[in-house]
């Protein structure tokens, strides 16, 4: 576990230093796009956050590399080292296509076909969804269904980090808590199902995601000094996916349900997990879609109802939207955690009392905004005349 830690804290203080650079790179030389329509911030700012992401999320590879020299538990995840290469492979082509966007918008349908590419790339390499820890397990079937389920739920995923990408640290504060999670659950059912080995591809892919999103939060914490932009978000989808297909190849759900009738539930955790911690953004990825395919519109093509616009308008300002997301993000990926764990009261709880805290928090300004109605009984008249200086 130490040695895990150690390599995010590598991760986090390499792509802070990086962060600062590539964002005084990008003012030097003005590498930001002009601000959208659908854009809340009101300033040209840079959007080049997740080329410093990638270059720390290299060097960390590099690192552990070079420890699994002297911890041979650790060079059991690089004994081969092809998936990381694919991984890695990948997630560059991912970035050439986020920062040609970045600065010069290319059409969604080029973006679309880069990310099957780089998903497929995964795939071939063998990183891919072998078997389904359901029960007792529930095997994918020919290798051509195996990688066509990886290649759709790495795009799915991608796209739906990519369209939660709206608001200062949004992306990068929910994507830390959701692998911190992910992070402490590959840790420990590594450890439960091969005690001789604490160390899986999955749990290096999310300390370093853990790391990455960690030390660029500072220059993205509002007000934002520079952007993930599409390159980080989807450099974020890339490796959430990659690091949740490897957690489904290293488990043996018999060795799960050594406690019987009542310890079947955490065999399912490994599906429900990855679902649980990208709560936020595929409830958005699937609205969004449907509200643009029942309009008739592509269902890539941008607009400004997504829910982080919603709380806005709402009356939320941009922090206490973002917090809000942090909090929903939290408490279903933290409550789904401790059904692993026996009892499951707690996590009951846990889940019941956290969702209506954020239900309240969520829905606040609509209660205020009911109480500060002209209409509603004991309310100020405010229908009057106001003086001229008053008319806006």
């Amino acid at each position: 576990m130490k040695l895990l830690l150690a390599i995010g804290l590598i991760t986090a203080i390499v792509t802070f230093v990086l962060s600062i650079v590539v964002w005084r790179v990008a003012l030097k030389y003005k590498l930001y796009p002009r601000i959208r329509e659908r854009d809340v911030h009101t300033r040209p700012t840079p959007r080049l956050g997740g080329v410093a992401m990638f270059l720390g999320i290299v060097v960390a590879f590099g690192v552990a590399y070079l420890f699994s020299s002297s911890f041979p538990l650790l060079g059991v995840v690089f004994s081969d080292p092809t998936p990381v290469l694919a991984i890695l492979g990948a997630a560059l082509l991912i970035v050439v296509i986020g920062v040609a966007d970045d600065l010069w918008d290319l059409d969604w349908m080029t973006k679309l076909a880069g990310q099957f590419v780089a998903a497929g790339l995964v795939a071939w390499l063998g990183v891919q969804i072998y078997s389904l820890p359901l029960g007792g397990g529930v095997t994918v079937g020919s290798p051509t269904m195996s990688v066509v389920m990886t290649v759709f739920a790495i795009v799915l995923v991608m796209n739906a980090i990519n369209f939660i990408d709206g608001l200062d640290g949004l992306v990068a504060g929910v994507a830390l808590i959701a692998n911190g999670v992910f992070f402490i659950y590959s840790y420990l059912i590594t450890v439960r199902t091969s005690p001789s080995n604490y160390f899986s591809l999955a749990s290096v892919i999310a300390i370093i995601l853990v790391g990455a999103c960690a030390g660029f939060l500072p220059l993205n914490w509002h007000p934002a000094r520079m952007f993930m932009g599409d390159t980080g978000a989807l450099l974020v989808g890339l490796l959430m996916a990659c690091s949740a297909i490897a957690v489904t190849g290293q488990i043996e759900p018999s060795a799960l349900q050594q406690g019987g009738a009542r310890s079947l539930f955490p065999a399912f955790i490994p599906i429900i997990l990855p679902f649980a911690v990208l709560i936020v953004p595929l409830l958005d990825f699937v609205l969004a879609v449907f509200r643009r395919v029942r309009a008739g519109k592509s269902p890539f093509s941008a607009d400004r109802k997504h829910l982080h616009h919603r709380l806005l308008d709402m009356g939320h300002s941009q922090l206490q939207a973002v917090l809000i997301f942090y909090a929903w993000t939290a408490v279903v990926s933290v409550g789904c955690l401790l059904f692993f764990f026996q009892p499951i009261w707690p996590a009951v709880l846990f889940l019941c009392v956290g969702l209506v805290v954020c239900t309240a928090f969520t829905l606040a300004p609509l209660g205020r905004r009911k109480t500060a109605d002209p209409l509603a009984v004991g309310a100020p008249d405010d229908t009057a005349p106001r003086p001229k200086d008053e008319i806006r």
